[in-house]
């Protein structure tokens, strides 16, 4: 998000910084046909692109092209922040990490991207009132992960990739979770995020349906049992079809068949892309483990129905890794080999180790130690909030977190 730099208030100046940014040497700047001349809404800086999002607050960072590794991407994101920080300081303003602003009044404070997608924009707008926290004060780190169908079958690439994700899903927030406060508060929820992103769009209660995707495993079933009734759920707010695309769907984990990748939108942002980068590596290496079956029982979880898979993820948004493993069976079937009950950070760390060759450790395993062994950025925050969570003692806290987010450092509280 950006932010000011001393105060921390959000700024609604996207649409200037991407403007400015366009001027960076050796940067490509993207603007659509029918926009606003001067205003792009992407700016390519060498491997990492700036691009705008729904609010005028909120800087999305992605990769410019498939990374077809995720070694050196954290790095490559890391000078990416340096640069638009250096953008941001002619305007006063900096990035703040973490998956939401801890005091931002979305009511007051939202401001709609008025440029070349504001259709889209405005229709979301029409039908939701986006001046909520589930719409404008949130931002998710997304992974996508490849897929190629050669038959549209339950065993294709797709299928086993779509039913790897869909199981660990509840489970992700106990790596992710960073928005304890919201509303200049701690809530007792550790992903405040995910909370009001999975009842942001109730009035249309088929866009998010679970969060947990339903056990479909072939495209064919894909768009007629998801996206079909998604589509049909929309249409009287949306009778022009502005909405009818598949980023439409809010799942926890979307298919995105014009690029065949499934994207996972669970996670929280970090304080850093290193953290980040942990997560995520971690997360592709379990499962790519449960795709090529060297871990758990991918028929097995095939046959996970959505509700229980949903109740674990609803304990895990509460309590991120401190939540109880409502389920000894499904943690089996991914892999896990101990007698009893795991708690969520023994579960990751022994699907992880079962996921990586033998070896020396990935760059990636340290940062990802430290979140098994402190916490979750949540709970490093709570602690360092403290009980009484003044706006003087939440200030500081947020503005260490903006110096770890631009040197790439982990948040140690």
């Amino acid at each position: 998000m950006v932010v000011n730099r001393r105060s921390l208030d959000v700024m609604p100046i996207v649409d200037e910084v991407l403007k400015r940014a366009a001027t960076v040497p050796g940067a490509d700047a993207y603007t659509d046909e029918d926009a606003e001349p001067g205003y792009p809404n992407e700016v390519a800086l060498g491997e990492i692109s700036l691009s705008n999002e729904l609010v005028l607050h909120v800087l999305e960072m992605k990769t410019t092209r498939p990374a077809p590794t995720l070694e050196g991407v954290d790095r490559q994101f890391a000078q990416a922040v340096r640069t638009a920080d250096e953008v941001l300081a002619e305007f006063d303003a900096m990035l703040l990490p973490t998956g939401m602003h801890p005091w931002m009044d979305p009511m007051r404070e939202t401001r709609v991207w008025p440029h070349d997608y504001s259709p889209v924009y405005n229709t979301f707008n029409r039908i939701f009132d986006c001046r909520g926290h589930g719409w404008s004060n949130l931002q998710a780190a997304h992974l996508n992960l490849p897929f190629h169908i050669d038959q549209d079958t339950p065993a294709s690439e797709f299928g086993r990739l779509h039913a790897a994700i869909r199981v660990l899903l509840p489970f992700m927030p106990a790596l992710s979770a960073s928005t304890p406060m919201m509303d200049g508060r701690l809530t007792g929820v550790m992903d405040n995020r995910l909370e009001v992103y999975r009842t942001n769009s109730a009035k249309v209660p088929q866009a998010a349906g679970l969060v947990i995707p339903e056990p479909v495993f072939t495209k064919a079933e894909y768009e007629t049992e998801i996206l079909g009734e998604i589509y049909k759920a929309y249409a009287p707010h949306d009778p022009e079809g502005v909405l009818k695309h598949e980023w439409a769907n809010s799942r926890g984990a979307i298919a995105r068949f014009m690029r065949d990748t499934i994207e996972v939108r669970v996670l929280d942002v970090q304080e850093c892309p290193k953290a980040d980068g942990a997560i995520v590596s971690a997360i592709t290496s379990v499962i790519r483990g449960l795709v090529e079956g060297r871990i758990g029982d991918l028929e097995a979880l095939k046959r996970r129905e959505v509700g229980p898979l949903h109740a674990q993820l609803l304990a895990t948004i509460r309590d991120a890794e401190r939540a109880e493993v409502l389920d000894v069976s499904l943690a089996k079937e991914l892999g896990w080999r101990g007698s009893g009950p795991p708690t969520l950070p023994e579960l990751w760390q022994s699907l992880v180790e079962a996921s990586l060759p033998a070896g020396p450790r990935p760059a990636w395993y340290s940062p990802l130690m430290i979140i098994l062994g402190e916490g979750s950025l949540a709970r490093r925050i709570t602690k360092a909030v403290g009980v009484s969570a003044s706006r003087s003692q939440v200030h500081d806290v947020y503005a260490h977190l903006a110096a770890c987010l631009h040197d790439n450092e982990m948040f140690r509280g």
